[in-house]
């Protein structure tokens, strides 16, 4: 029984002397910052914006012109024998020719049916979609960031509230030995007591554990040193005004990155619709083009070797009109439309889920506030029961066993309350995620 309650001793002292060191305080808006500098997911999402963002210029739209530089050489080695009806046999051996020539050449797309012009306008749009996909990515992040750092605050607190727990239990050993020693208790309650220090010592350590875990859990979401441990957080807890969050709610349904999603993708299947619709139209392009040639042929039998050289421009404009290409556009005209019908009935029932989703997460938060509330009152409640209890303890009008009941009432009302005031601050930033003002407000 020494043994361990020494081990249990000496692990407290040095969490407690680890502590004595300055530790770095971690800010929200400090977490929040890492996190947009160094998270993965936001990497790759702005990745995926900058792709967008490329597609979207005007080297993407095909509107300028083509120019292609051409150039070539052929050169031959052959040996003839000419044999005329009349006359001797002409030998010729080692013949040799070559021809060289080189060309630029200007392409343009005058008129396509105005496909590139709606194709252009889609990327755009593609771009903006791809903006909100990437708000979405942080929405989630930080999200998922907050319910870690909140965490850490919550088991922040409950550690302070154990070290509290394990102190007056130390002290109750103490008072319970000087009592045995006068004879005003037997040891019966000496081991109580020491039992309890141990328990608490083991709820203490557990609850360290699980700290220094939950912050390795956010070193790794920030992507910085799984060591880095010797940190505290902001155990502040803010929440958003009835008022301004019912102005949240019914502007939620046009700032809802969901919502404003699909809509992006109905102007996206708008868009396909007239692209399809082009083919019904003729295309007009320009040419023109600069060429030079040079040719030299070996003399034959009965014609003397050449050399002759060409340069010059040309240009030229050309109409090509599809009348009927086999049903090819009617078909991804149809098509087009029923994606865009798709989309449509996607967005009603996006709306819908929406707007469920708001109401569960109301209702929620509101019974969590509630809950939080009521906590508070059981803490207040309970602390003066611990007071009182204590007071009758030194006096010895109540049993220990009494005394550590008050005790373990008021550690599970104050762990209670630290549970359910981050709670309700998660279940507040999930309704501000639903109506699309999660990166509008301060956490």
């Amino acid at each position: 029984m020494r043994l361990v309650q020494l081990i249990f001793y000496f692990s407290i002292i040095l969490f407690s002397g680890v502590e004595c060191f300055a530790q770095e305080k971690l800010g929200k808006q400090e977490v929040i910052s890492q996190m947009l500098k160094n998270n993965f997911d936001i990497k790759i999402a702005e990745n995926q914006v900058e792709i967008a963002e490329n597609n979207q210029s005007i080297w993407n739209s095909g509107y300028l012109p083509t120019i292609t530089g051409l150039a070539g050489a052929d050169y031959d080695l052959n040996d003839r024998i000419t044999e005329p009806t009349e006359g001797e046999v002409v030998d010729q051996r080692g013949i040799e020719s070559n021809a060289y020539n080189a060309s630029i050449n200007v392409g343009y797309t005058l008129f396509d049916g105005l496909g590139r012009y709606y194709n252009y306008k889609s990327l755009k749009e593609q771009y903006d979609l791809s903006q909100l996909q990437a708000r979405e990515t942080i929405e989630n992040s930080v999200l998922q960031i907050m319910s870690v750092y909140y965490e850490i605050a919550r088991l922040s607190e409950n550690r302070d509230v154990l070290k509290e727990t394990l102190e007056i239990s130390k002290n109750r050993v103490t008072r319970a030995q000087y009592q045995f020693e006068y004879g005003q208790t037997n040891n019966l309650s000496v081991l109580n007591a020491r039992v309890d220090v141990n328990n608490d010592s083991i709820n203490l350590l557990e609850t360290e554990q699980q700290l220094k875990n939950t912050k390795r859990d956010l070193n790794v979401l920030l992507n910085r040193d799984i060591r880095e441990n010797e940190f505290k957080v902001d155990t502040t807890v803010n929440f958003v005004s009835e008022l301004e969050l019912e102005s949240f709610i019914n502007k939620a349904e046009i700032n809802n990155v969901s919502l404003l999603q699909i809509e992006q993708n109905l102007e996206i299947s708008d868009y396909d619709i007239k692209i399809s619709k082009s083919g019904y139209l003729p295309t007009v392009d320009l040419t023109g083009s600069y060429g030079w040639n040079r040719n030299r042929s070996a003399a034959s039998a009965f014609f003397p070797g050449s050399t002759t050289t060409t340069d010059g421009y040309a240009a030229g404009v050309s109409l090509r009109w599809d009348i009927f290409d086999g049903g090819t556009t009617h078909i991804q005209i149809k098509n087009s439309k029923i994606r865009y019908e798709s989309q449509e009935l996607r967005r009603e029932q996006l709306e819908n889920e929406v707007q469920r989703d708001i109401a569960n997460a109301l209702g929620n938060y509101q019974n969590k506030l509630f809950i939080f509330h009521v906590q508070e009152e059981n803490v207040e409640t309970n602390l003066d029961n611990f007071n009182r209890s204590e007071e009758q303890y030194k006096l010895g009008r109540i049993t220990s066993i009494e005394f550590r009941q008050a005790q373990i009432n008021l550690l599970d009302a104050r762990t209670s309350l630290n549970l359910a005031k981050y709670d309700a601050k998660l279940s507040e930033l999930q309704l501000l995620q639903l109506t699309g003002q999660l990166l509008n407000v301060e956490l």
